[in-house]
């Protein structure tokens, strides 16, 4: 009668074959200096002339857009100052309405003009009387200009909501901005015609 020991009988038991992969990539997967040397590429071009004129050309395109969505309104290449709906509402109801801000510059460099031709002649009174003039028109284009925001400001509450108008900023200086400015050359140029207020 043979005794098998515990080694022997570990030999002659044949072990369980392994479980089969289901679901695998298919493909091995590769080596990390592998996978490092294909995300590695030059930090400097090779053709740099080329890669110079397809920066600039890029460039001068990114340009084109924003200048003819100023021109247009196109919100989708609007600078991000100038960009949302609560924006377009101020910039279309400032563009509705007459601001004295806008004859402020013309009326300034009109009255300075005449200021110096009558300093040069000796009518210091009167040259006094037109500048007094000047800050009274500018005084008067700041109260406009807040009146303007006030209105602007309710609509914007009513329209849309306390929250998304505060999410914005501070919206006062856009307002100033535009009713300082003469209407033809505002930026983005004004989308609605005088009196058409957005609703």
């Amino acid at each position: 009668m043979k005794l098998f020991n515990k080694r022997d009988a570990a030999q002659d038991t044949p072990e369980p074959a392994p479980p089969a992969k289901v679901g695998g990539k298919g493909r091995a997967t590769p080596k990390r200096k592998e996978a490092e040397a294909r995300r590695l590429h030059p930090v400097v071009p090779t053709d740099r002339k080329a890669a110079k004129a397809e920066a600039r050309a890029r460039r001068d395109e990114a340009w084109r857009l924003q200048d003819e969505a100023m021109r247009t309104g196109n919100e989708r290449y609007l600078p991000p100052r100038d960009k949302g709906p609560v924006r377009r509402y101020v910039r279309d109801y400032v563009d509705a309405r007459y601001s004295v801000g806008e004859l402020f510059l013309p009326l300034s460099i009109a009255l300075m003009i005449i200021v110096f031709g009558f300093s040069s002649t000796g009518s210091s009174g009167l040259s006094l009387m037109l500048l007094l003039g000047l800050y009274a028109v500018f005084f008067l284009a700041i109260l406009d200009a807040i009146v303007c925001w006030w209105l602007v400001r309710r609509r914007l509450y009513a329209k849309f909501g306390v929250e998304e108008v505060k999410a914005q900023g501070v919206l006062f200086w856009y307002v100033f901005s535009r009713c300082f400015n003469l209407r033809r050359l505002r930026r983005p140029s004004p989308q609605v015609r005088r009196r058409q207020y957005p609703s």
